[in-house]
């Protein structure tokens, strides 16, 4: 059963170290032999969004003209107010099985439900990744910090299942399913094996809530099992965050809930650099949403939009990973290592990373580090 899964997992992988031909340094090395067809152009859905959107989408568009990348935009207005996803951009997902959006303001409280959710759900993208690690040339607190959070991204907390019971009191209902609970699992630790990771981390409050989490955890257990070369542990969560601010180096690839991976995705982006900085991606069988690895907290700042200042190097190279489930690896590679370029140098950063650069410097300097 977890080999079917494969062609699923290589959406978000990372390419394998590949082998020279030559041991010059100078030679090209074999990282992926083409089918015929394959170059061909792919049509994306495109989200702009809110706030920070479309700077940081218009960034990623003026690299992929400049890397003239076979990819090719439908780009889509669609606002965190409105109460549904337009069904024009859900049939062109659908066309195209794969999105690139930038974030959506949900309204707190009210009436308003979260389209970033209601998103995930539509399209079955059960699983959320993002990829927090330090950035070379990015001083961190913590150094040698390469964590993968990968979370359970269509019930728990989630669910938007809450009523009032009487004036004064509101229930909210938490779902854990065994069928969402062993498909994430599988999908963490298939991860782990097709990326050479060494553990897979289980993230819970079955202490507390034993029924619930204790299904998740019977999940990963019995998953576990089939992965005799991995290591598998578990953590509380409360504790899991004390110790990600502590000792994060310890952790690997970590498999979550709904909700407490949200959490943990942030804190680990925090600690690794920001959440400027992070990629990520939701992917299902069969749709891939690539966008802001952790949360976009600040979609909302006016300030940043007038000023023009966002980072775009997140959306960057979450659109690398977007390159690479379209089979385009060598134009992922040449992007990451664009953008890895001109944060190792310094010269071109944002607020958030200690610089005063506008997202046009940073766009202007990744296209120049473009081999």
């Amino acid at each position: 059963m977890a080999r079917r899964s494969f062609s699923l997992l290589k959406t978000l992988t990372k390419p394998t170290t590949s082998f020279s031909l030559t041991p010059t340094p100078t030679s090209r090395s074999v990282t992926y032999m083409p089918r015929p067809g394959d170059g061909a152009p792919r049509a994306v859905t495109l989200i702009p969004g809110d706030g920070i959107g479309p700077l940081v989408t218009d960034a990623v568009e003026q690299v992929m003209n400049a890397m003239h990348a076979p990819v090719y935009f439908e780009k889509y207005e669609v606002h965190g107010d409105m109460n549904r996803f337009p069904a024009e951009v859900i049939e062109s997902i659908k066309k195209n099985k794969v999105c690139l959006k930038g974030g959506l303001k949900t309204p707190v409280g009210g009436g308003v439900s979260s389209l970033n959710v209601s998103l995930r759900k539509e399209l079955d993208l059960y699983a959320s990744l993002v990829n927090c690690f330090n950035l070379p040339g990015l001083p961190t607190r913590h150094e040698n910090v390469d964590i993968v959070v990968i979370r359970e991204n269509t019930e728990g907390e989630y669910s938007g299942l809450e009523h009032e019971v009487v004036p004064g009191v509101v229930e909210s209902l938490k779902v854990i399913t065994k069928f969402c609970s062993e498909r994430i699992a599988k999908y963490a630790f298939e991860y782990a094996y097709l990326n050479n990771r060494k553990q897979v981390t289980a993230v819970h409050k079955a202490n507390i809530m034993k029924l619930a989490d204790g299904l998740f955890l019977e999940s990963c257990r019995e998953v576990a099992t089939k992965y005799p070369s991995i290591k598998y542990s578990e953590i509380i969560v409360d504790n899991c965050c004390m110790q990600l601010v502590s000792k994060p180096e310890q952790f690997d690839v970590m498999v979550t809930p709904n909700l407490y991976g949200n959490l943990v995705a942030n804190t680990a982006a925090g600690i690794a650099g920001g959440t400027g900085v992070m990629p990520g991606g939701n992917v299902g069988a069969d749709y891939a949403v690539f966008e802001q690895g952790a949360s976009a907290g600040n979609v909302g700042k006016e300030k940043m939009v007038e000023q023009k200042k966002a980072n775009p190097v997140a959306l960057l190279l979450s659109s690398a990973m977007m390159l690479r489930h379209l089979q385009f690896p060598s134009f992922a590679d040449r992007l990451e290592t664009a953008v890895k370029r001109v944060i190792s140098e310094g010269k071109c950063r944002t607020k958030d990373l200690g610089g005063d650069s506008t997202t046009q410097e940073v766009v202007d300097a990744v296209i120049a580090n473009l081999d």
